[in-house]
């Protein structure tokens, strides 16, 4: 039989409205999951949370990696990739629904509940999202279309951080030395049930969007086969080290991403609203963005493991700018960035924030390189090293309870960037790992493994 005389993936405009609708889920799980940034500022300010209290938001969402993914993987290999989409998109709005009554009922641990119930249905998407855009269109086409899909992420994972710190911190209650009143709380829940509102009304619509056209999903996705645990994998000892790498890597962007406002927003660093700060917050991501289309460049010339080390060494090298510059002259107050940029002196804030922000174009391509190196190295089967790489994203609930707790027990939330440096030095040692790795030694792995 000739290549061609296989079956073909049928075109036509409803398949393409599909392929629409599925690159569409990366930008909003990515957009919902970095609400948490602004949102963290808001319930600390509303509820006057500790450190480590606040980044519980982190923990309740994060956490659902660690607990959902063996169940969604169980899910999709039941019932499919289209009713998988739409059960997962159902979980967001469903946590979007229970975030509103947290709002309603001003309880914090209500508002953790909602947290984690979006996140399962996150988790759900992605376990179906990735494999079911690769499918859907011609072979060849996979590259492209995974690649559009992930810049999708990028996009919807920057504005989140725009849209949060435009809707959810505004009000008075942010303002610096301000007495919190229960109006002020009041006002600053109602703008968190609003947010959460839209997003459940406009997912409920797209939802029904999804379901029209649910059966060229089904027609296009691949075919759900035997479920296989992700802990078979802790057989491989590259399965193991790779899963400590992803765990530690989340970890330390998600500490970084949700601690970034309340850094940046500090007298001795910008001296700048949370509203303004939060919307710094959003460069943080575009560098990610930029620094994963310069990276998929750079990877045709360089190899993935020397790329890992470059981005790991810069990542290392920013952390420590931020603990050293911790004592700096603080600016004066700015209301823009242009007049932060025109009056704030070289030996000001502007420094650890910068570099702060700048650590995101280093994280850029870590999170895919750290993957694709693990599974070439891998003796485990590739679906149960990639099931415990996704687990291992669980690591982004517990690093921001140690950055929170550093802060708390040095006063310094520049210090508290010794946690992400420590994650960022695994990540170096990784890729010195993965490159004495030799060919013939995994494949002298594989052989002794079966």
């Amino acid at each position: 039989m000739t290549p061609s005389s296989g079956p073909a993936p049928k075109a036509g405009g409803s398949l393409v409205l599909a392929v629409v609708y599925v690159t569409a889920l990366f930008f909003i799980w990515a957009l919902v999951t970095n609400l948490l940034d602004p949102l963290l500022k808001t319930m600390k300010t509303v509820f006057t949370l500790s450190p480590v209290e606040a980044n519980l938001t982190g923990f309740a969402f994060f956490i659902a990696y660690g607990v959902m993914s063996m169940p969604s993987a169980a899910f999709l290999s039941k019932f499919g990739y289209a009713k998988s989409v739409i059960v997962g998109l159902s979980g967001i709005v469903a946590g979007c629904f229970v975030a509103i009554a947290a709002a309603k009922l001003h309880v914090f641990g209500i508002f953790l509940v909602g947290l984690f119930v979006m996140a399962s249905g996150v988790t759900l998407l992605q376990v179906a999202a990735n494999p079911l855009i690769a499918s859907m269109g011609k072979p060849e086409g996979a590259s492209f279309r995974l690649n559009l899909s992930q810049a999708f992420n990028s996009l919807g994972a920057a504005c989140g951080l725009w849209f949060g710190a435009n809707f959810l911190l505004k009000g008075d209650i942010f303002k610096h030395g301000i007495e919190i009143t229960p109006a002020l709380r009041e006002q600053a829940l109602g703008f968190v049930s609003n947010v959460y509102l839209a997003i459940g009304v406009g997912l409920t619509l797209f939802i029904i969007a999804i379901f029209l056209v649910r059966h060229k999903i089904t027609e296009a996705a691949p075919k759900t086969g035997h479920l296989v645990s992700p802990f078979s994998a802790l057989a491989s000892k590259w399965a193991n080290l790779g899963a400590i790498g992803i765990f530690l890597y989340v970890g330390a962007e998600v500490a970084i991403s949700l601690n970034l406002l309340l850094f940046i927003e500090q007298s001795h660093v910008l001296n700048i609203p949370a509203e303004q700060a939060g919307k710094l917050t959003t460069f943080y991501m575009v560098f990610a963005m930029i620094g994963r289309f310069a990276g998929s460049a750079l990877l045709k010339s360089v190899k993935d493991y020397v790329l890992l080390m470059l981005v790991a060494l810069g990542a290392i090298a920013l952390c420590v700018v931020v603990i050293v510059t911790k004592d700096m002259t603080p600016t004066a107050h700015a209301g823009t960035l242009n007049l932060i940029l025109a009056q704030a002196p070289m030996t000001s804030g502007l420094i650890p924030a910068f570099a702060a922000l700048l650590i995101g174009l280093f994280n850029s391509i870590m999170f895919p390189t750290i993957f694709t190196l693990t599974l070439q190295r891998s003796s485990a089967p590739t679906s149960a090293t990639s099931g415990l790489l996704c687990m291992a994203i669980v690591g982004g609930a517990f690093l921001p309870l140690i950055f929170a707790k550093i802060e708390e027990m040095t006063g310094s939330k520049s210090l508290a960037f010794v946690a992400p440096l420590i994650c960022y030095v695994y990540v170096l040692w990784f890729s010195f790992a993965a490159r004495g790795a030799k060919v013939h030694e995994i494949q002298e792995e594989v052989v002794a493994a079966h």
